[in-house]
């Protein structure tokens, strides 16, 4: 597996790297031993990037993980965690706290959780806007300097904060939705990183399976976030499958499947981009590592282009009141 680093002064990380969130519930029921089995998949094919957050499954991720990476060697492992977001014993959203005092509780319970003695990556899952990003960053350097934290990283904010968090420590990653359908940080975000050499973990390469050439309308059940989100609803559902079936007949006439074309696009646009696949089961991360054989040329880049041009997407990636308190959104 090749590796990349993260930012100027970041961990080595693999290509592609493993998100769990679905591994908890967000997308419906899963299978807590296949789950296991895939994250093992993943480290015996050289994936050293875990990510996750402490309120995925609150808390239920971080223990799977913590089970899966019992028996093996730490080291071999980079672990990203977000935190900060607040929710109720219903699973309900109760926004974002990331004061100083809080980031260290946080923290605390996810070591424990995770059953190791320091995060490698550390990042608040939103921008809380009671809170400056200096202070919040400054709590996170202060972990780094006693060891609980290696290093530092930012999610779904923009490049004004990006660019603030920066002046408070070194700044290896911002964590963010990037795939063929989810564009937006092209034109201020990922000329920010670039310019600050912090690098992109892109979640979202599928865009929750929209674009994986698996998903079917009406195929989201009871619980599953897709449920709610607009691109899955009537109206849009449509216009975007048909953006999918155009997919298809690309990678169709590569001998590849409609994700490893979508994970593809992803990873070639920088070795600064770092794709995160949301796999549960490890016929879906075999596929995922499929797409590192697949050779973009300039001709099939046009006519992605074609298939799938920017803006084509029905529906926002976020539902509106979610998109109203998202910093990288403004």
């Amino acid at each position: 597996m090749q590796t990349y680093r993260l930012g100027k002064t970041g961990p080595e990380v693999s290509a592609i790297g493993l998100g769990c969130m679905g591994m908890s519930g967000m997308y419906g029921p899963s299978d807590r031993a296949e789950s296991i089995a895939t994250i093992h998949a993943a480290l015996d094919a050289g994936v050293n990037l875990l990510d996750t957050g402490d309120f995925y499954g609150m808390g239920h991720n971080e223990m799977l993980i913590g089970e899966a990476l019992k028996g093996r060697r730490r080291e071999n492992a980079i672990i990203s965690v977000k935190f900060g977001a607040l929710r109720d014993p219903a699973g309900g959203w109760g926004g974002i706290d990331a004061r100083p005092v809080a980031v260290k509780n946080f923290l605390a319970y996810s070591l424990q959780r995770l059953g190791v003695d320091y995060i490698d990556i550390y990042r608040p899952a939103r921008l809380d806007p009671n809170v400056s990003i200096e202070d919040t960053v400054g709590a996170i350097a202060d972990l780094v300097k006693s060891g609980y934290v290696r290093h530092i990283g930012l999610s779904e904010v923009g490049a004004e904060t990006i660019r603030r968090a920066a002046t408070v420590a070194p700044i290896v990653d911002l964590q963010i939705e990037y795939s063929l359908i989810s564009r937006g940080i092209e034109e201020k975000i990922l000329p920010a990183t670039r310019e600050l050499g912090i690098s992109i973990t892109a979640y979202g390469v599928l865009s929750r399976g929209l674009i994986s050439g698996h998903w079917q309308k009406g195929q989201a059940a009871a619980g599953d976030f897709r449920a709610y989100s607009p691109r899955f609803q009537d109206g849009n559902i449509e216009q975007n499958l048909a953006l999918v079936e155009k997919l298809r007949e690309i990678a169709e006439a590569k001998s590849v499947s409609v994700a490893q074309i979508a994970i593809a696009w992803v990873a070639a646009k920088g070795k600064d981009i770092v794709p995160l696949i949301g796999a549960r089961r490890r016929d879906r991360l075999t596929e995922a590592l499929g797409s590192r054989a697949v050779d973009l040329s300039a001709e099939d880049f046009e006519a992605i282009e074609r298939a799938v041009p920017k803006d084509a997407a029905a529906g926002g990636r976020y539902p509106e009141q979610m998109l109203q308190h998202m910093d990288s959104e403004k």
